[in-house]
């Protein structure tokens, strides 16, 4: 199967002999840039994710209208042409800095001009991209989290699973920033994978994914469910008791991983208690599945707010699967 989510039939795929067989596979992997300090703690990730699967990595830089024009700091060029091309040149120079520390990854590098999201869909979809790694700021303001314009379009529109690494991310978590030519370790570790469900219709399939990481990475899964809503269940268990059922349901599908999967039924605010669960567990790896608030049609999956504060705050990169 592809990290992308033939999530209803997961599949089998197996590696060159010389190693064990794959629980998952990753062929193509985009990491969008740009080239910020946010951008680039996400790097290391897609790097490491790459050499672990053998996948190609896809580099892309958007320009866009508003910040090829903030670039020229009120200059008054002859045509937005030599603009562009100025700003194309830079561009492409960046990402070949980059690429020049990848090392033993294949890689293709973009450098696209107009909307963010049209183009890098158009590089997901050419490239049949399984998995998408961008960083995020994860400030909040008003009230209302910002993640960054960059960050909310893909979350919002990626047909693949989206790894987002935040601004809190540490401890072994946390892997080590640009170095030489050497950009991260050759093996990427994932001791403890942590997956947060809503019971929506496709967590069956969302669980079995996060179960197909733990089998590839030989970690351990825990799944996780958070009551917001648990005023006079002492006096009325009954959703109390639904919610361990399906949570040992989920469980028993997972059943063949080397290590049986936990199951925790949390009560609080949904974002801080699966935050605070990652953190006490030292989790290295957090999977959400999410769907914006404008598609809902009831609790089918984390609410699109949870998952904004879930990632602006977890202190491991964040796994969300749009369903």
């Amino acid at each position: 199967m592809t990290l992308v989510a033939e999530k209803e039939n997961i599949l089998l795929q197996t590696k060159p002999q010389t190693k064990r067989p794959a629980a998952i596979a990753v062929k193509n992997v985009l990491f969008a840039t740009d080239f910020s300090a946010t951008s680039e703690a996400a790097l290391p990730y897609a790097a490491a994710i790459c050499r672990h699967f053998g996948s190609t990595l896809h580099a892309v830089h958007v320009l866009s209208d508003a910040n090829v024009l903030m670039m020229t700091g009120g200059v008054d060029y002859v045509s937005m042409g030599t603009i562009y091309e100025d700003a194309h040149t830079e561009a492409k120079e960046q990402l070949d800095r980059l690429a020049a520390r990848f090392a033993d990854i294949p890689f293709c590098l973009y450098v696209r001009h107009g909307q963010v999201w049209t183009n890098l869909a158009g590089v997901v979809e050419e490239n049949k991209v399984d998995l998408i790694v961008v960083g995020t700021h994860g400030r909040t303001g008003f009230g209302k989290l910002l993640l960054g314009s960059v960050a909310e379009d893909i979350l919002r529109h990626a047909p693949c699973p989206v790894l987002t690494v935040g601004p809190r991310v540490s401890g072994r978590a946390k892997l080590p920033a640009l170095c030489g030519r050497d950009l991260a370790p050759l093996e990427l570790e994932v001791r403890q994978i942590l997956y947060a469900t809503n019971f929506g219709p496709t967590s069956s399939a969302d669980a079995a994914l996060a179960a197909s990481l733990a089998e590839e990475f030989r970690s351990r899964l825990t799944l996780l469910h958070v009551m917001e809503n648990y005023a006079g269940l002492g006096d009325h268990p009954g959703p109390i008791e639904e919610g361990i059922r399906r949570l040992k349901e989920l469980a028993r599908e997972q059943a063949e991983l080397q290590y049986a999967p936990e199951t925790l039924l949390e009560f609080g605010d949904p974002a801080k208690r699966i935050v605070r669960e990652a953190n006490d567990r030292e989790a290295d790896l957090l999977v959400l599945g999410a769907r914006p608030v404008h598609e809902l049609t009831g609790a089918t999956h984390l609410p699109w707010s949870t998952a904004h504060q879930v990632i602006a705050h977890a202190t491991c990169p964040v796994l969300t699967i749009r369903g």
